[in-house]
């Protein structure tokens, strides 16, 4: 029995979904083992790298290397076990390659606690994160309102837009930058970056179906041979007295922390399920050729499963968690989602984790390039976030709510001592650009929300103008206003105009008027119009030549007709005719969104 079929035999099956053509190897697919294990190796060096974050985080703390390296120990433990159970799905987990790193979001709320309170407060940090992620998980499925494509896609592309400049001071070695300094850039650094990322992109776009599975570990390797030529490479006799092998020695808890810290930790955990949600919604549309909106279901077994790996893990020492955008990026990349791969990475996180020697290894992979992997995701977030919100038609609401909030998002970026005044338990959040526009996106969403109806309905007066601009002007304007997906208004708004010219062919009444509805699920278009109901004529369109050629007036008129009833069907997804009494009949168009 092969790799594959034992796969598909003991993983839960993923939900039916049309397989998008880009893709090397679908969620449900296993690649070759050679394949397989330079995908893993290559997501997992990725998180690896990342750990710089606990890093980032023991530094503020003040920590010694001990401490230190229990902590990168018990996070790698908890990193292989969420990104298995998002690998493996079912009910819990969402079923999708999606690694885990440590949550950036969360060093400067951890590093605080832990100089506070001891090592020890870091347990209490991801245990009360854990909570509030598994407490939000169950709730996914009501909460769709608030995260439409709009605000996700906003929130992803600040995402990336947050990147931005840690990444380029990491690739460039940037050094200074005061008000009154100039940047000092490293040569070397920008040599060692610019090496990874050119490696990156040139297997990324023009190196096949083969080679593009390599492009990140390529890049890496490259910078890090540049890196290891010119001298950048630094701390490899600290790794001689290293054991090979041992177990991760556990952190005595501490749950002493204030009300003040907590709450940050709350806020910023209720915060980071944005983008948690954003990965996932990504991975899901990624795994789904016909993807229209988000897998709310999905996303709460996610979020779940999140919360579940937080919550064992935390209990030992671990950091908090979450999914890791470069390597949604790397699936882009490959174009490799195959489940498989994340439950290999799992492996090699886990043999990470019990390896003193190769954890330690971890510091010493040069910040640029680190930097060079940054950017790369950075591109790929900002792409995907604009592809997300112009996937819905936007009014002026949208407008705003998208434009502001990222205005909030980058003031906060670009001038980072707007919160100095703020108390410092809120100082945590209102100095990030990612929460800041989380914050305002989802305001904003509430608020534009108020005065908005989920129906409309509009008189056709045949005297004030074209009929048929009458019609457009209603479909658009109100697609735009209720954020439904561009493809669908457009498609409603030409099988209106077609209804009303089958109506004038047809001698069945002038129409009276429009009446729209939608939800998240569905778009139904009502025009109500005088005369008996509209025949709908089934089966193929008419031979036309043949009937032009002839000299029979009423069969023609019989088979534009019957083209009429095909083109309406073709457009919508259900179409309905009827009576109504006194004279009148409705014709109704059906989309589903």
């Amino acid at each position: 029995m092969t790799l594959s079929q034992l796969l598909s035999r003991w993983l839960p099956p993923s939900k039916p979904a049309r397989r998008p053509f880009e893709l090397v190897y679908a969620a449900d697919e296993c690649p070759p083992p050679a394949a397989l294990g330079l995908l893993a190796l290559q997501h997992a060096a990725i998180v690896l790298a990342l750990i710089a974050h606990v890093l980032a985080a023991a530094k503020i703390a003040g920590l010694s290397p001990p401490q230190t390296h229990s902590i990168v120990a018990m996070t790698l433990l908890g990193m292989a076990l969420g990104t298995a159970l998002q690998a493996w799905g079912g009910r819990l987990g969402s079923g999708t390659l999606l690694v885990f790193q440590p949550d950036p979001m969360m060093i400067t709320v951890a590093g605080a606690a832990i100089a506070a309170q001891g090592v020890g407060a870091l347990v209490q940090v991801t245990v009360v994160t854990a909570l509030v992620t598994m407490g939000l998980g169950p709730l996914m499925r009501y909460l769709r309102p608030l995260f439409p494509p709009t605000v996700v896609g906003t929130v992803i592309c600040m995402g990336g837009l947050a990147l931005v400049e840690p990444a380029v001071r990491s690739a460039l070695g940037i050094s200074g930058g005061g008000a009154t300094t100039r940047l000092q850039i490293d040569a070397v650094s920008a040599l060692i970056s610019g090496t990874a990322l050119t490696g990156i992109v040139v297997l990324s776009v023009w190196g096949g179906r083969r080679l593009r599975l390599l492009g990140l570990l390529v890049g890496m390797l490259a910078g890090l041979l540049i890196a290891a030529l010119s001298g950048r490479l630094e701390g490899m006799d600290w790794l001689a007295g290293a054991p090979l092998l041992a177990l991760p020695e556990p952190i005595t808890p501490s749950f002493s922390l204030g009300p003040e810290i907590l709450m940050a930790i709350v806020l910023i955990a209720a915060l980071n399920q944005l983008d948690n949600i954003g990965c996932l919604i990504v991975m899901d549309k990624t795994n789904n050729a016909d993807w229209r909106r988000a897998d709310m279901q999905m996303v709460g077994r996610g979020i779940r499963a999140n919360g579940a790996s937080d919550l064992i893990s935390g209990l030992v020492g671990s950091f908090p968690t979450a999914p890791s955008s470069a390597n949604i990026a790397l699936v882009h990349a490959t174009g490799s989602s195959a489940r498989v791969i994340g439950l290999a990475a799992a492996g090699l996180l886990l043999l990470v984790a019990l390896s003193p020697k190769l954890s330690m290894a971890l510091t010493l992979i040069p910040q640029a390039v680190l930097g060079a992997v940054s950017l790369y995701a950075a591109a790929y977030l900002i792409v995907s976030g604009i592809e997300m919100i112009a996937s819905r038609a936007l009014d002026s609401r949208g407008i705003f709510m998208v434009g502001l909030s990222l205005c909030a998002g980058l003031a906060t970026l670009l001038m980072p001592g707007l919160s100095e005044g703020l108390p410092e338990s809120l100082r945590f959040l209102a100095g990030d650009g990612f929460v800041v526009t989380g914050l305002c996106v989802l305001l904003l969403n509430l608020l534009f929300r108020l005065g908005s109806k989920r129906s409309a309905s509009s008189l056709l007066d045949p005297m004030a103008g074209a009929l048929n601009h009458q019609i457009t002007d209603f479909v658009e304007r109100q697609g735009r206003a209720w954020s439904a997906r561009a493809e669908v208004v457009q498609r409603a708004a030409l099988a209106a105009l077609e209804a009303a010219e089958a109506l004038a062919a047809a001698g069945r009444g002038r129409p009276l008027s429009l009446q729209g509805r939608f939800d998240e699920f569905n778009l139904d278009i009502e025009l109500l119009h005088e005369g008996p109901a509209l025949p709908l004529a089934g089966g193929q369109a008419p031979n036309m030549d043949a009937l032009l050629d002839g000299d029979d007036e009423a069969a023609l008129d019989a088979a534009m007709q019957r083209v009429s009833s095909v083109l309406l069907r073709h457009l919508a997804d259900k179409v309905e005719s009827s009576g109504i009494g006194g004279g009148h009949a409705v014709l109704r168009l059906h989309f589903d969104h």
